[in-house]
C-alpha cells in the first residue's frame, strides 16, 4: 500500500547503515525479513513510499548508505516488525554485500588444456549428426595455442512474438502456462556459489514481484499473448528502472530485461546457451563474444574460442591470450555446429578442422602435445630479469583485468602490471562498481606485485565498450565519440569514486594511476583538480590515501603531436599501440577487411612512436608500451632502438618474450 496512510501505525526515523544502501542483494533480505510479520508495513524515503515486501518498489525507492527513512507499521506485531526491520537497517554488518574483489589461480596454461588428457588419436568421439568430413575453414589467428574438443554453440535464440489477440477460452492456459515459466525460471538460478546465489536470490524477488506479475497476469487476462505479455511488463520495469539517477540500480534494467527473456524462452520451449554449461575443454563456437558474455564462466575451462567476427585486437582476443585460450577470429564461413562436433583450431595459423579424420586428427594431437611441452620448458625463464646482448635490462610486465588473473602474470614472472584495464572489472560485476569494492580490487593487484610498478588504467569505455548501468548513448562512431578520459570528466559520479578508490590503494607505494584517450593538456589539468578534491575529502573523513604517479595513454594522433607539451604534464607515458594504430591508420582494429592495414609495424605509427620517446626522453619520464606490440618480437627491436625499456603483455606472452629479449643475439 505504497500511498495509503496507515492507521493506528507506529513510526519510527531510521539513518540507514546499510553498506552501498539497499541494492538487490540487501532488498532481498528486508523482503523476506518484512514477510514474516502479519503487519501492514510502509516505508518512506524522501516523498516516496514502497511496501517493504515489494523487491521492484523497494529499489526504486534509491535508498544509500546515510540516507534517512521512515519506517511504519499497523497491526498486531507491529512493534516486533519495527525493532526487527530497524535494526537490520540500521546494522552495518547485517546486510553487508559480501561480494568482494578476488579470484582463484589460473595457470598459464588453460586448466582445460592441462588437466584434460589428450583425446585418443584412433577413436574421435562419437557423433550423430550431420557431417563436414574434415572441412577446413580460415579465419586470422588471435592467440597462440591448439585446441582439440567438443562445440559449444553460443548463438542467441531469436524468440518470434505473435501478438495475436487470444480468444477468452484460451487465457487461463495462457495464465497458466506464465506461472509455469516464472516458477521454471526461478527454479534454474540455484547454484552452490553463495555470491551468485545471493545475486540470484535478489533477481528472483524482482521477478515474481506482485505488482509486476499481477500486471501480466491482467494483460494475458486481456488477450494479450503470454510471450508478448512478459516481454512488455520487462521492457516497462526496465524503463522504470533507467529513469532512476543512481547508476547501480539503473543496472538492474538489464537484469530485468534478461528474466524476462528467459520466462519468454521458456514460454517457447526455447532456451539460451550459457558459457557456463560448456564442458571442460570445448570450443567455443560464436558469431561474437564480449567481456560481458564470459563474465560468469571460467575461462580457464574453456579449450578454444572460434568466432566468425573480429579481430585479434578485439577485446575477448585480448582475454584469450590472458588465459592463453587458442583462438581464431574473422572465420566467417564457420558452420554453426551442434553441441558435441569434434573441432580443432590453431590459435596461430588460425585454421579450423571439423571433424578430423584419422590423420588429421593424429597430427593435431601430436601439434598439440608439442605445443604444450614448448610452453613447460619456457617456465625456465620465469624468474629471469631479462637483459639484452647490448646489456639493457627490460622490464616485461603484465596487462591485467582481472584479480582472476594475477596466478598467471605470477607464474609467467611478470615484472609488475603495466596496464590493469579497470573497465573489465565492471562487466565483471555487470554494474557500476562501489568505491569500497574497487579500492578492494586495486590494494589486491598493488599487494600482489609489491615489488613492482602496477599501473592502473582509468575508466576506458564507451560506445564500443558498454558497461551495464552505465548511460551511454548510442554513436555513429563510437570510436571518435565520447569515451574514455572524455567521459569520465563530464561523469564525476563515475569518476569519483574510482580516484578516491586508487589514492586510497595508493598506500601500497607501488601504484600508479594512467588516463586513457588524452588528446589535449586540459584533459590533465581537470583531472588533477578532481584529484585534489578526492584528496581533501579523504583528508577530512581521516582515510588513508597517498599521492601516486600520473601517466597517460599515448593513443591518438593528437597526443603523439603534444607529446612534448602532454609530457611536462604527467610522471610516465605508455603508449597503446592498439588505438593508436586504429587511429593513425584509420582502420577499424575490429574489422578484418582492413587488417593489412591495421599494422603496429607500419612507418607512420613506428614514427609516432619514435616523436612519443624523443618527447618522454626530452623531458626525462619513462615510457612503456603496453599494446599487443609489446609482445611482438618482429617489432621490438625497433621498440628497444626508440630507447624503450618497459613491455607489458598478456600473461601468456611473458615467458616467450623473455626468452626472445635474452637470446636474441642481435639485441
Amino acid at each position: 500500500m505504497d500511498n495509503e496512510t496507515l492507521t493506528n501505525e507506529i513510526g519510527r526515523t531510521i539513518l540507514v547503515q546499510v553498506p552501498e544502501g539497499l541494492h538487490a542483494r540487501p532488498v532481498a533480505q528486508l523482503v523476506a525479513l518484512a514477510k514474516s510479520f502479519s503487519a501492514t508495513l510502509e516505508l518512506q524515503h524522501g516523498e516516496t513510499r514502497a511496501n517493504p515486501r515489494s523487491a521492484v518498489k523497494l529499489l526504486l525507492l534509491a535508498v544509500k548508505q546515510h540516507d534517512r527513512v521512515t519506517l511504519r507499521a499497523a497491526g498486531a506485531d507491529a512493534h516486533e516488525a519495527i525493532e526487527a526491520i530497524s535494526r537490520f537497517l540500521e546494522d552495518t554488518g547485517e546486510a553487508a554485500d559480501p561480494h568482494r574483489a578476488g579470484g582463484h589461480a589460473v595457470p598459464p596454461v588453460s586448466a582445460a588444456a592441462a588437466s584434460n588428457p589428450l583425446p585418443d588419436a584412433a577413436n574421435p568421439p562419437a557423433y550423430h549428426g550431420r557431417t563436414y568430413h574434415g572441412r577446413t575453414y580460415q579465419g586470422l589467428g588471435g592467440s597462440d595455442g591448439v585446441a582439440l574438443g567438443p562445440a559449444f554453440p553460443y548463438f542467441r535464440q531469436v524468440i518470434a512474438i505473435d501478438r495475436t489477440p487470444v480468444p477468452p477460452a484460451a487465457r487461463p492456459a495462457q495464465r497458466a502456462a506464465f506461472t509455469a515459466a516464472l516458477d521454471d525460471v526461478c527454479a534454474s538460478t540455484t547454484t552452490s556459489d553463495a555470491t551468485a546465489s545471493q545475486i540470484k536470490t535478489a533477481l528472483i524477488e524482482i521477478v515474481r514481484d506482485a505488482d509486476w506479475t499481477a500486471g501480466i497476469a491482467a494483460m494475458i487476462d486481456a488477450g494479450v499473448p503470454a510471450v508478448a505479455a512478459v516481454l512488455d511488463a520487462g521492457a516497462a520495469l526496465a524503463a522504470q528502472f533507467e529513469a532512476v539517477t543512481d547508476a547501480y540500480l539503473r543496472a538492474r534494467a538489464e537484469d530485468v530485461r534478461g528474466a524476462a527473456r528467459a520466462i519468454a524462452l521458456c514460454l517457447t520451449g526455447q532456451r539460451d546457451p550459457a558459457l557456463s554449461e560448456a564442458p571442460p575443454g570445448a570450443i567455443v563456437i560464436a558469431e561474437d563474444l564480449n567481456a560481458w558474455d564470459v563474465a560468469d564462466t571460467d575461462l580457464s575451462l574453456i579449450g578454444g574460442i572460434v568466432c566468425r567476427t573480429g579481430t585479434p585486437a578485439a577485446h575477448i582476443a585480448i582475454m584469450a591470450r590472458a588465459y592463453a585460450i587458442p583462438a581464431v577470429f574473422g572465420c566467417a564461413d564457420v558452420p554453426s555446429l551442434a553441441t558435441g562436433v569434434e573441432v580443432a583450431l590453431d590459435g596461430a595459423t588460425g585454421s579450423v578442422v571439423v571433424q578430423p579424420d584419422p590423420q588429421e586428427r593424429a597430427a593435431i594431437l601430436a601439434s598439440k602435445s608439442a605445443w604444450r611441452d614448448a610452453q613447460h620448458d619456457l617456465l625456465h625463464w620465469a624468474p629471469i630479469h631479462p637483459r639484452t646482448k647490448a646489456g639493457h635490462a627490460v622490464q616485461v610486465a603484465a596487462n591485467l583485468g582481472s584479480v582472476k588473473e594475477i596466478d598467471a602474470a605470477q607464474r609467467a614472472g611478470a615484472m609488475g602490471v603495466g596496464l590493469f584495464r579497470s573497465e573489465l572489472l565492471f562487466s565483471e560485476h555487470r554494474r557500476p562498481m562501489t568505491e569500497q569494492e574497487q579500492f578492494e580490487t586495486y590494494d589486491q593487484v598493488a599487494r600482489a606485485f609489491a615489488d613492482h610498478p602496477v599501473i592502473i588504467r582509468t575508466l576506458d569505455i564507451g560506445g564500443d565498450k558498454a558497461i551495464p548501468g552505465i548511460d551511454i548513448p548510442p554513436e555513429s562512431n563510437p570510436f571518435l565519440g565520447w569515451r574514455g578520459i572524455r567521459l569520465c570528466l563530464d561523469r564525476p559520479d563515475l569518476f569519483k569514486p574510482q580516484l578516491r578508490a586508487l589514492l586510497r590503494a595508493a598506500v601500497n607505494g607501488n601504484l600508479k594511476l594512467m588516463l586513457p584517450m588524452i588528446s589535449e593538456s586540459s584533459e590533465i589539468q581537470r583531472t588533477r583538480a578532481l584529484i585534489a578534491t578526492c584528496r581533501a575529502e579523504l583528508a577530512a573523513s581521516g582515510i588513508a590515501h597517498a599521492d601516486p604517479a600520473i601517466g597517460i595513454m599515448i593513443e591518438t594522433p593528437a597526443s603523439v603531436l603534444l607529446a612534448d607539451e602532454l609530457a611536462k604534464e604527467v610522471d610516465f607515458v605508455s603508449i597503446g599501440t592498439n588505438d593508436l594504430t586504429q587511429y593513425i591508420m584509420a582502420a577499424d582494429r575490429l574489422n578484418p577487411n582492413v587488417m593489412d592495414l591495421s599494422r603496429p609495424d607500419s612507418p607512420a605509427v613506428l614514427k609516432a612512436i619514435a616523436m612519443t620517446c624523443r618527447a618522454a626522453d626530452a623531458n626525462h619520464i619513462p615510457v612503456s608500451v603496453c599494446g599487443e606490440a609489446a609482445a611482438n618480437p618482429t617489432i621490438i627491436p625497433r621498440l628497444l632502438a626508440c630507447g624503450i625499456r618497459s613491455l607489458s603483455m598478456s600473461p601468456s606472452s611473458i615467458l616467450r618474450i623473455k626468452k626472445f629479449l635474452s637470446e636474441t643475439p642481435t639485441l
